[in-house]
């Protein structure tokens, strides 16, 4: 018997934002793999799953070095990848939970890539990204007729943000926690903060929501913290 690989998106914290695809499959797997951070013992991605979890589950949580250390630490990242494929080669039906869509600046795109080629059966399964659940919530239109909508990681160089912004009509910000401060100041520069909101850990019990961006940018941002912003 051959295993079976799932690659299934959370969404980004109301267990009831899972599609029902997600929630069939969660129950019926054998192994749920939980992605952690080495300073967290929790899964946020398998807290959100939890209420669906069937009794007799095997969780396997596993580290995963950030990304842009990949290279840097290929030992883990193969480590993780070996304990999967023993689990798939044992015939289990294995599901690999991650934060809003599986397919969207998430871990489990590089975990896919790992395991694409290793001859098992793979199936992702989309989740609701953060930035329509926050549009969804607040009734904040994302774009309406023509508008252009660019979807913008605050990581990236501030010459790059620039010229998206520049030529953009709405933007969603991601990953802001680092450099939010400077990411308000290009907003405010493009005429973008009068109709921005940001909302941290969306659709969990310690929600916020900061709707004037200036004064609070320089307060602490929580890592899973969005902001949409438009012209008009």
């Amino acid at each position: 018997m051959s295993g079976i690989f799932y690659g299934i998106g959370v969404g980004p914290g109301d267990p009831e934002l899972l599609t029902l695809k997600a929630v069939n499959v969660i129950r019926e797997v054998d192994v749920i793999i939980a992605p952690k951070t080495e300073k967290k013992e929790d899964s946020l991605a398998l807290s959100i799953a939890r209420p669906y979890l069937k009794d007799n589950v095997e969780i396997v949580k596993q580290v995963f070095p950030m990304v842009v250390k990949f290279e840097q630490s290929p030992e883990a990242w193969e480590s993780n990848k070996n304990e999967i494929l023993a689990l798939l080669q044992a015939g289990k039906k294995v599901a690999f939970l991650t934060l809003g869509d599986p397919m969207f600046y998430s871990t489990y795109i590089y975990v896919f890539r790992l395991l694409e080629n290793c001859g098992y059966e793979i199936e992702t399964i989309p989740g609701v990204p953060a930035f329509c659940a926050i549009g969804s919530k607040l009734g904040y239109p994302l774009v309406e007729g023509n508008d252009i909508l660019s979807i913008i990681p605050a990581t990236a160089t501030q010459e790059k943000i620039k010229e998206v912004i520049a030529v953009t009509d709405n933007v969603v910000m991601m990953k802001v926690y680092k450099n939010f401060p400077e990411i308000v100041d290009v907003l405010t520069e493009n005429k973008l903060t009068d109709k921005a909101v940001m909302i941290s850990r969306c659709g969990l019990p310690d929600e916020m929501i900061i709707r004037d961006l200036e004064p609070a940018k320089e307060q602490k941002v929580n890592y899973l913290s969005t902001i949409l912003a438009r012209r008009r």
